[in-house]
């Protein structure tokens, strides 16, 4: 039956291409895989004339299964889907290149076919296709809604048809209206946890204004709950409501008396408080401020009695951090240095020095090209770099390691932001102008000049300031720390981790899992170890005083085991149901996923701060693989139930442990006599 959009015509063609393609599939299906990049190119092309017929989506997602095993993606980025960055499909969407646009058509419509549960994807859940699907249509919004440029009908000719089709066919699939309803709900889910980098969120904020102010678009009953996100960036206040532009805001406010610059300042403050998200024209109203007092200046920054002394105890240096680092370009500096001055880190004595010589830091050549390539030239690099030294201060979690295996150096970014901001700001400066850090391991230095490469093959460039510039030093560091290791029985982790993270990682190590075999071993003493360590029923109440690195086993929504992964213990406590939890630090850009089997993490609603993630006591033990502990520290092991442990063991089992219990299964130990 011929659909009423398609005419017979078309019909047949679609028909016959349809032929052709189930026989080039075929063909790579039956190719060895030596043999299957030379079949793969005539796939495509076929792939990509189907594309151009109505209904040619629709077809290639049925199909999407097939296309996937038989190999288009392998080889690729693309064969991963769970590491796919929305952002980065924009430029292959728009690329001249056919055969680039029709992988990335054939990725999304992969990505559709697993959110619609049409297969079970081994990398990536349904429920992650969908939230992905969402993310890459907000930021592509303009290829839904509007002609193809000059510009893009120049470079990529009948192919601009391609990537409209896609998101025409994926808005029936999923749902218009839903996804921007969901799309809000997930830039609140984000905004939740404060991240330092903002621009995805932004670049989704953006395209959602364009929506509503685009009279061709009927969001009918969606988009509810849009308006704060788009005011917060847009309009925060009576001033700038209309989004006249920075310079028309910058006349208007020497036109305002101290009332009207009262009702901006609290506006601002209000707006940014909120969204963690500052607007281009706050910059413009602190800077104006500058010269009117401190009263003004400190309620645009939103700060309470405790901020409010620090701007007043450091004045000059908050004035010239405003001066040098607080841009419309730079806009995030704002929020960074209001959670600084309300974190009280100035009263300690190294750090306003420190400030104040990285205010005057001479960059290298080496680090001026990294901020070029990653930022550009809008601003100074030494504004640039200043953004992200108060935003990392500000928002010790809101650290994140961007598409790169570097948990471990963002990690100590996070922790040393959060418990040793002077050593962060020393790390900075030797980073930034040096070209060097030097640490020491067991006494011995160790010169990210001198060392080998680290865990990142390549120079990561999707990063905020400071991890851009010190993130390459830090991880050859610690891989060479590793290197060091080799030899020695167990986890290398247990040394490396106290040398490289800072004194106050305890030296006792916890891990279950026996490192030359890769199974579970001594599961029971590791959970009342663990226990007795951090549970506060256990530990006599004892809160914990400094951050400590752990080590979880990452699993899907299935729970089947993904891999290894960095985080940091933060606190054990109840949350507001009365019951113990663990909160920690995720530096993987977002701590909200599902582990499988009832394990979801929490990233707010259970008592977390900005930036922290959550579980109950017993999930966050199911998932942790290795932990650090103070030896000296007597915690009450024989206390710890056994009915507790049985239940989080049996979670280990049913999740990453499936594969990995040993022959003869895991044996409980006398709770009575520990050892």
């Amino acid at each position: 039956m011929t659909s009423p959009d398609i005419s017979p015509t078309d019909n047949d063609k679609l028909k016959r291409l349809l032929v052709k393609l189930d026989d080039a599939i075929a063909g790579l299906e039956a190719a060895a895989a030596f043999a299957k990049p030379g079949k793969l190119p005539h796939v495509l092309d076929i792939c990509r004339r189907v594309l151009l017929q109505p209904d040619g989506c629709a077809q290639l997602e049925t199909r999407a299964q097939r296309l996937e095993q038989a190999g288009v993606f392998d080889g690729s980025d693309w064969a991963y889907p769970h590491i796919l960055i929305p952002s980065l499909t924009s430029h292959s969407l728009k690329s001249a290149d056919a055969q680039l646009v029709v992988i990335e058509v054939l990725s999304e419509l992969r990505m559709l076919a697993v959110a619609k549960q049409q297969y079970r994807h081994p990398l990536i859940s349904s429920e992650g296709a969908h939230r992905y699907l969402t993310q890459v249509m907000a930021i592509n919004l303009p290829l839904l809604f509007s002609a193809p440029s000059e510009a893009e009908r120049e470079t990529q000719g009948r192919l601009t048809q391609i990537p409209r089709a896609l998101f025409q066919h994926l808005a029936n699939r999923v749902g218009y209206e839903h996804v921007i309803d969901e799309l809000i709900s997930e830039i609140w889910r984000i905004l939740q946890q404060r991240p330092i980098q903002v621009e995805p969120v932004k670049q989704m904020v953006t395209q959602i204004a364009l929506c509503q102010a685009n009279p061709n678009i009927d969001l009918g009953a969606s988009g509810q709950g849009a308006d704060r996100l788009v005011s917060s960036l847009f309009g925060p206040t009576q001033g700038c409501r209309e989004d006249p532009g920075v310079e028309v805001y910058r006349e208007r406010l020497t036109a305002m008396d101290a009332r009207a610059l009262q009702y901006e300042a609290s506006g601002f403050a209000r707006a940014m408080h909120d969204t963690g998200l500052v607007s281009p024209y706050h910059p413009v109203l602190l800077r104006h401020l500058l010269d009117l007092g401190d009263n003004l200046l400190s309620e645009a920054l939103g700060l309470s009695s405790t901020g409010r002394d620090c701007l007043l105890c450091y004045r000059d240096l908050v004035h010239s951090m405003i001066r040098t680092a607080i841009h419309p370009q730079t806009a995030q500096a704002v929020y960074g240095l209001a959670l600084t001055l309300e974190r009280g880190i100035l009263y300690q004595p190294p750090v306003a020095p420190a400030l104040w010589r990285q205010l005057g830091l001479t960059l290298s050549d080496w680090s001026e090209a990294r901020l070029h390539a990653a930022f550009g030239d809008a601003v100074s690099h030494r504004a640039r770099l200043m953004e992200g030294v108060l935003c990392m201060l500000g928002l010790p979690l809101g650290v994140g390691q961007g598409n790169n295996p570097t948990c471990q150096s963002a990690r100590a970014l996070s922790m040393w932001a959060y418990n040793d901001p002077d050593y962060l700001l020393q790390m900075v400066t030797w980073a930034a102008r040096d070209d060097e850090i030097i640490m020491h391991f067991e006494g011995q230095p160790i010169s990210s000049r001198d060392s080998e490469s680290g865990v990142a093959q390549t120079l990561p460039l999707d990063l905020d300031p400071v991890s851009l510039l010190v993130v390459p030093h830090l991880d050859r560091i610690y891989a060479e720390m590793g290197r060091r290791c080799i030899g020695r029985e167990g986890d290398p982790h247990r040394w490396v981790n106290p040398e490289f993270h800072g004194w106050w990682a305890g030296r006792g190590f916890g891990i279950n899992v026996d490192v030359a075999t890769g199974q579970l071993a001594d599961v029971d003493i590791f959970l009342r170890h663990f226990y007795a360590s951090y549970h506060p029923y256990y530990n006599g109440n004892q809160p914990l005083i400094h951050p400590q690195p752990a080590g979880i086993a990452v699993t899907d929504s299935a729970g089947r085991f993904i891999g290894w992964h960095a985080i940091t213990i933060l606190r054990a406590s109840l949350d507001p149901a009365g019951d113990m939890r663990v909160y920690f630090f995720n530096p993987n850009n977002d701590s909200g996923q599902d582990w499988g089997l009832g394990v979801k993490v929490s990233t707010s609603g259970q008592g977390e701060r900005f930036g922290e993630a959550s579980l109950s006591f017993e999930q966050f033990a199911s998932r942790l693989y290795i932990y650090h502990y103070d030896p000296l520290e007597h915690g009450e092991l024989a206390q710890v139930r056994q009915e507790e442990l049985d239940r989080v063991i049996a979670m280990i089992q049913e999740s990453w442990g499936a594969d990995r219990i040993p022959a003869g299964g895991l044996q409980a130990v006398d709770s009575s006599n520990p050892g």
